[in-house]
């Protein structure tokens, strides 16, 4: 059966009928487009799981703050379309504003979800309004398409972490699945917005990975308090860029609070977000007490 091209709710409703009278379960893989082997991941996850999978496109408007890059964001949805469905999705659903909103000028929405500390607090103090706006879109994704399980990569971790939350607090009823960061080979995370790096940002780039490499390997060694970790980190990501890249944060945090950690123990989370030529990147990976460093992945991963 070909993959189905979503454009309106009524569409997406029909689809899921039929799928669900036909006994099939239903996966979502959120997305804004621009898919890369980073998404198959989340979508062949997805699809390992249950029988129909529905991958939605849609760059949203509410998300962004001023001066952000919306009106640049990578956009092909003929190529979003036979990634998805190369992965193994039954359908796309890419809504337009006016379809996902009823209205395509501001505001888009009466109504705002407030994620709390969560949502405030690091890539939150960089982007004030960019949590409520992904609480926005994703409850309204999870409202309509009511999967089983919804798939988001751990790569934007506290995004994870906010979904998680309104999810559980909201009870959206979905099971929400992180996947593993996936990594080119010489460990630079994958992400829409590699596009657009020129070939020495993209060289500079796999400072982020540099950066946590080197805090794995200090706490390996036994180094346990946060600040010195994040100090390690912090010199790591400037040796291999000494000049044009601003740190926005690099913080040793607790994995479900995101918290800072003044002490490692057992397990936390290292993460870090840097401005490069003025393309916005974030990584993070696990910190352990008891930890081998993980070396850089040979390949891109699918």
């Amino acid at each position: 059966m070909p993959m189905e091209l979503l454009r309106t709710k009524d569409e997406l409703s029909r689809a899921l009928n039929v799928a669900r009278a036909c006994g099939k379960s239903v996966g979502l893989v959120p997305t804004m487009g621009a898919l890369h082997a980073g998404h198959a991941a989340l979508i062949t996850a997805a699809a390992r799981d249950h029988t129909f999978v529905v991958v939605s496109v849609f760059v949203n408007p509410t998300q962004f703050g001023a001066g952000e890059d919306l009106e640049r964001y990578p956009r092909d949805l003929a190529s979003d379309a036979e990634l998805a469905a190369q992965a193994g999705a039954q359908a796309v659903f890419a809504p337009s504003v006016e379809e996902l909103y009823g209205r395509d000028a501001a505001p888009l929405s009466q109504t705002t979800i407030d994620v709390g500390d969560l949502g405030r607090r690091w890539e939150g103090a960089l982007r004030p309004t960019h949590f409520a706006g992904v609480a926005l879109v994703v409850t309204k994704l999870l409202s309509l398409v009511r999967p089983d399980t919804a798939y988001f990569g751990e790569k934007d971790y506290q995004q994870l972490c906010v979904i998680r939350q309104i999810t559980r607090d909201l009870d959206l009823g979905a099971a929400i699945s992180g996947v593993p960061t996936v990594r080119e080979a010489d460990g630079l995370a994958l992400s829409s917005r590699n596009r657009y790096l020129n070939a020495e940002q993209r060289q500079q780039a796999t400072a982020l990975f540099v950066g946590i490499l080197a805090a794995q390997k200090a706490a390996c060694a036994g180094q346990r308090d946060g600040r010195a970790l994040e100090a390690v980190a912090v010199r790591a990501l400037r040796a291999t860029v000494p000049a044009g890249l601003e740190i926005g944060y690099c913080v040793l945090v607790d994995p479900v609070t995101l918290q800072p950690l003044s002490v490692l123990e057992g397990v936390a989370r290292l993460l870090v977000s840097v401005t490069l030529g003025g393309v916005h990147l974030i990584d993070n990976a696990e910190i352990k007490s008891t930890q081998t460093p993980a070396p850089p992945p040979e390949g891109p991963q699918s």
